[in-house]
């Protein structure tokens, strides 16, 4: 990437990522049970549009073809993998959290009850749709913006050293945690923020592969709206 255009690139991100806060701002007025996966709505829909004016598609930034049979076979393990570093991550963090005397880190935040309680009361519909925003909005949606685009972005405008490389990886797992800071409190900003860390390694890992992730995202969201609504304890 020529250097006269990495600060343009900079940019860009930093615009993407103040217009997302603004837009979520201004739906959680009206709706802000569902302020997150109405903002990625609106935010990657112009996404979309501008970057097929720059002659870009979602391919570029992680959502790639896998033609290769090995690529295919390798994808469920991939996924799975991932699917363990999120969990063990999440579980990892409010243990040791607890275990330092972070109490916080160790109680759940009062606002995932305030958003999620129909689930947890039984209602099929509610969690139904949970469901659906899981796969859709936390799955595809968040990985596209926050590890396909942004990370790739990020390395445009900031080269590919190894503290550069680092800082693609670390802003975007920060401004991931910081996106649930708002029904989650503070444990939800460490917790999801060491979590967007950990996917934004794997996504290195992967070559920028975006499919595993996805499916490990939205895997492991379904799995905890299912053992709400269910009233299981995981």
């Amino acid at each position: 990437m020529p250097a006269t255009r990495r600060p343009l690139l900079l940019l860009e991100v930093l615009i993407a990522a103040l217009a997302a806060m603004t837009i979520k701002a201004l739906i959680s007025l009206v709706l802000w049970r569902y302020a997150g996966p109405l903002t990625l709505l609106i935010v990657l829909s112009g996404l979309t549009v501008y970057l097929r004016w720059r002659g870009l598609g979602w391919g570029h930034f992680g959502l790639v073809k896998l033609p290769k049979l090995k690529s295919w076979l390798l994808l469920p393990v991939q996924a799975l993998f991932a699917i363990i570093a999120i969990l063990a991550t999440g579980v990892g963090t409010a243990t040791i959290g607890a275990a330092l005397g972070f109490e916080f880190m160790g109680e759940e935040p009062t606002g995932v009850m305030d958003r999620f309680g129909a689930v947890a009361d039984g209602s099929l519909p509610h969690y139904l749709l949970w469901l659906a925003i899981s796969i859709l909005a936390a799955g595809l949606g968040e990985e596209l913006f926050f590890r396909g685009y942004m990370i790739n972005r990020l390395r445009d405008g900031l080269g590919s050293g190894v503290v550069m490389t680092a800082l693609t990886v670390l802003l975007p797992a920060l401004y991931f945690g910081y996106g649930h800071f708002y029904y989650q409190g503070l444990r939800g900003l460490i917790t999801t923020g060491l979590i967007g860390l950990v996917l934004g390694l794997l996504f290195l890992i992967y070559k920028r592969n975006l499919w595993p992730l996805v499916i490990a995202h939205a895997a492991v969201d379904c799995l905890v709206f299912t053992a709400l609504f269910f009233n299981l304890d995981i």
